[in-house]
């Protein structure tokens, strides 16, 4: 079955309208029709409902039926120095996929592109839609909040939101004695630590000053072995090894 998202609440005889692209999509790509059936989710709850009428609009009532959630056991957002191209695109869709909560890039040190505020706005609610489009197909109940990019002292404001920050820094992947992120994640886990904000360098990496004020402002480095990852690769490596450990 299709899935969709609505903000609109169920009223008093289970009916929920859908409207816009969704209501588009149903009609136009999916050619539905009265008495078929569609997932709904709304609050983070997924309805099995039928379609009542299917005018310019569609109307869906719930048949009482949920779908068990699939979203992770703890919140992890991401947050990315802005990188260059397209690779925020794949970071959101993918991340998406694996379980990511929400996506902050951030102006870092060395990040190369520098974000442009008058088409910022597009920009963020075209990587909104990629991140929705992700959530329906990966039969996600969350569809991940991507922020506005923020600067470095604003994301270092908002660390006392998370119960543990780590940060990715190539330098320790270059230690001969690395403490394994399985081994961090572990003490998470003991800690019932219920949200986690990762931090990725674009390009080139975190710069050593970076690295420094976010320890000092709480951050655990995190080690992703032995081998340098590609900006738009951590964040999706970091993602798994989590989905590994908690689920």
């Amino acid at each position: 079955m299709q899935r969709y998202f609505v903000q609109d609440a169920f009223n008093e005889n289970n009916e929920v309208k859908i409207t816009g692209d969704n209501a588009r999509h149903i009609l136009k790509v999916m050619r539905m029709q009265i008495g078929d059936q569609i997932i709904v989710v709304q609050n983070g709850i997924a309805h099995i409902c039928e379609i009542t009428e299917a005018g310019q609009e569609v109307v869906a009532r719930s048949t009482g039926e949920t779908i068990q959630s699939p979203e992770m056991p703890l919140k992890v957002d991401i947050a990315c120095g802005l990188p260059k191209g397209d690779k925020l695109d794949l970071i959101t869709q993918k991340g998406t996929e694996l379980g990511m909560h929400a996506l902050i890039p951030f102006a870092a040190e060395r990040s190369i592109v520098k974000w442009d505020d008058k088409k910022g706005e597009k920009k963020t609610e075209r990587l909104q839609k990629i991140a929705q489009e992700a959530a329906e197909q990966s039969h996600r109940t969350h569809i991940p909040e991507i922020m506005n990019p923020v600067s470095f002292k604003q994301l270092l404001s908002i660390f006392s939101k998370y119960d543990a920050v780590f940060i990715a820094d190539e330098e320790d992947a270059k230690k001969e004695e690395r403490t394994r992120f399985a081994d961090k994640l572990k003490k998470v886990y003991d800690n019932e630590s219920k949200s986690i904000l990762l931090i990725f360098g674009p390009e080139g990496g975190i710069s050593r000053k970076e690295a420094q004020s976010f320890i000092e402002a709480g951050a655990e480095t995190m080690s992703l072995g032995p081998r340098i990852l590609r900006a738009e690769t951590a964040p999706l490596y970091a993602l798994s090894a989590i989905s590994y450990e908690f689920e």
